[in-house]
């Protein structure tokens, strides 16, 4: 990660054209190869930008990040007041927050929730691209797996879908079906997990806790 603290202008020219005057801005060429450009009132987002595939030419007082397509962000430094480079290392991505987390715990000490009869066989099964959240036996013993999101979207399917594929190749577990749980279900996402067989399941978080609604309490 290289930061550079500058007084420039900024123009882009390609399918439009953009221009930022003189005034003191944050530069970030990341290791991917994109360009950004920052000021102080903005919070994350840049004032302009390059994504990658592009790449950054340096004249002494003029940068050119230019793209296949022949897209430039041309910068024009009036004066450098701070240049350096930090390596960051491996990133471990980002941890999701307790909730989704607190929904697999319950509903593996509640998994009848599911189904009468239901047995859990274990949380976090291993498979080669990783581990399904939950897998399950229902009342007849066939294997279930269970992916388990705050919000259900297309890539949590996508996600089930592939953990499915790889479990039904193993005779011990096939045939293996699958349930995509979450507190909320988008409907292209259970569009797509019932046409592929996939059971929605909403979960209700304060109900797995075992706090009861009380909006129509009078005390």
């Amino acid at each position: 990660m290289r930061l550079v603290i500058a007084r420039c202008q900024v123009d882009y020219v390609g399918r439009l054209t953009a221009h930022l005057p003189m005034a003191q801005r944050l530069l970030l060429i990341k290791a991917d190869g994109s360009v950004s450009i920052h000021s102080d009132d903005r919070a994350y987002k840049p004032l302009n930008w390059m994504s990658p595939p592009c790449w950054l030419i340096e004249d002494p007082d003029i940068w050119t990040v230019q793209n296949k397509a022949g897209e430039k962000l041309i910068i024009t430094l009036e004066e450098v007041l701070h240049d350096s480079k930090h390596e960051l290392g491996p990133e471990p991505g980002l941890q999701k927050d307790g909730v989704e987390a607190d929904l697999q715990k319950l509903l593996a000490e509640h998994v009848t929730t599911l189904g009468d009869g239901w047995t859990l066989v274990r949380r976090e099964f291993p498979t080669a691209i990783g581990p399904v959240d939950l897998m399950c036996r229902d009342a007849t013993g066939a294997s279930v797996a269970v992916e388990i999101k705050r919000r259900g979207e297309i890539d949590g399917v996508e996600q089930l879908t592939r953990y499915l594929e790889l479990l039904n190749r193993d005779p011990l577990l096939a045939p293996v079906t699958g349930i995509f749980a979450a507190q909320q279900i988008k409907p292209q996402a259970r569009t797509l997990a019932e046409d592929r067989g996939i059971r929605c399941v909403v979960l209700d978080y304060d109900a797995l806790r075992g706090i009861e609604p009380d909006e129509f309490r009078l005390f």
